[in-house]
């Protein structure tokens, strides 16, 4: 079916306007692409890659494939180790890096990041130490870097259930009047990252309504990596998944996931228009999962080698890498000073891993509450006792 018309507008972010047409094509419709699989710069007719005045572009980029790559590398880095028994389970983010480092490279010090399990390249955006999050997947953390340590947000399991907790926050930011007051190094947004998968959840659709309902300035960013474990998109939904955003009352938009250009340009967008005021976004990066969805699953039982194969070709850390080289931006010392990077990077996470300490049993309660209550008292003293019983019963 064909777009339906409108008069042309040159106000930013036209794109956001909500899109009437059901369409069939959930892979190619409406999506925002600056840059082809081929490493080719293309035109938008609504976005564009603007790193900012003053800001080199070229440096920029060539730190998009910088990001990329040490983040494919910490990725590779766990899943090994996890197979070596050094970690009990880990999440693979194999092919959404573009969306991640694009959208977490848009934000500013003062905006706040509510997290899933998978948000390693946000994370890495918002300079939190990789070992930190294999703590976490090695069991000897419980996730516990200072959330305002990077305006990073702990790892949430439950899925979806961060949707709400940024809606929350977005709310309080209102009140706290860091929205929409013109001053750029004030204004805040906050951003809630779900997969394709969360999207049926309905902590997800609860958040929206709240957001809508408050205009709170939350984005709303989905990665559509086409597999919930084992459900494939199409078994989750008739209509792409922005366009789920117009039954809110809000705007949608569906990015190039695999384009670190493109995403980075849409996340600008959305953010800058929550920190305005003008409410929430919801942005569907379409991307793929070429790994695992955990270390525990074999997605070879039920997808097909083919279909892996042909997202390989859009593979987003080469996208860049061709755009680079074809325009004489990146030279073999450049290349190879990044993958020297990578690799004391890895031997970093090797042995950095390996010599987390074992945490105190008791440090379990600390934390808990800003005050400890007597029952959690109670309940620490009881379990000291417990812990007590077996040193004495060694001796």
């Amino acid at each position: 079916m064909s777009e339906p018309t409108s008069e042309p507008s040159s106000a930013p972010g036209e794109a956001f306007a909500p899109h009437q047409a059901a369409i069939a094509d959930l892979g190619a419709a409406d999506l925002v692409q600056l840059l082809t699989p081929e490493g080719e710069r293309v035109e938008h007719h609504e976005f564009s890659f603007d790193p900012g005045e003053g800001v080199d572009e070229d440096e920029t980029i060539r730190g998009f494939y910088r990001d990329m790559v040490l983040t494919r590398r910490i990725d590779t880095e766990a899943t090994a180790l996890q197979r070596h028994g050094e970690l009990g389970i880990w999440a693979q983010l194999l092919g959404q890096e573009a969306a991640q480092i694009g959208s977490g490279r848009a934000l500013r010090p003062q905006d706040f990041v509510f997290p899933t399990y998978r948000e390693h390249g946000v994370a890495w955006c918002r300079d939190i130490d990789p070992l930190r999050l294999l703590g976490l997947f090695r069991g000897v953390d419980q996730g516990g870097w200072d959330p305002h340590d990077g305006n990073f947000g702990l790892y949430t399991i439950v899925i979806g259930a961060q949707t709400l907790h940024a809606t929350g926050y977005a709310m309080g930011m209102q009140r706290d009047g860091v929205v929409g007051t013109g001053d750029p190094e004030r204004d805040a947004a906050v951003v809630a990252y779900f997969g394709d998968g969360a999207s049926s959840q309905g902590d997800v659709n609860e958040a929206f309504i709240f957001a809508a309902s408050y205009n709170a300035p939350v984005v709303f960013f989905c990665q559509n990596n086409q597999w919930a474990i084992s459900e494939p998109i199409e078994r989750q939904t008739k209509i792409p998944l922005y366009q789920r955003a117009l039954g809110f009352g809000f705007p949608g938009v569906r990015v190039d996931g695999n384009d670190v250009l493109a995403t980075y340009a849409v996340a600008q967008a959305a953010l800058q228009r929550a920190r305005d005021g003008q409410g929430p976004t919801l942005v569907e990066a379409y991307t793929y999962r070429m790994g695992a969805h955990t270390t525990t699953d074999d997605p070879t039982r039920y997808r097909l080698s083919e279909e892996l194969e042909t997202w390989k070709l859009k593979d987003p850390i080469q996208r860049v890498k061709a755009y680079l080289v074809r325009n004489g931006l990146a030279d073999p010392s450049f290349l190879e000073a990044v993958d020297d990077e990578a690799e004391r990077l890895g031997e970093h996470l090797r042995e950095g891993c390996r010599a987390l300490p074992e945490p105190d049993p008791r440090s379990v309660f600390d934390l808990v509450y800003a005050e400890q209550t007597p029952e959690l008292a109670e309940q620490k003293a009881g379990y000291e006792a417990y812990l007590d019983s077996f040193e004495m019963g060694a001796v």
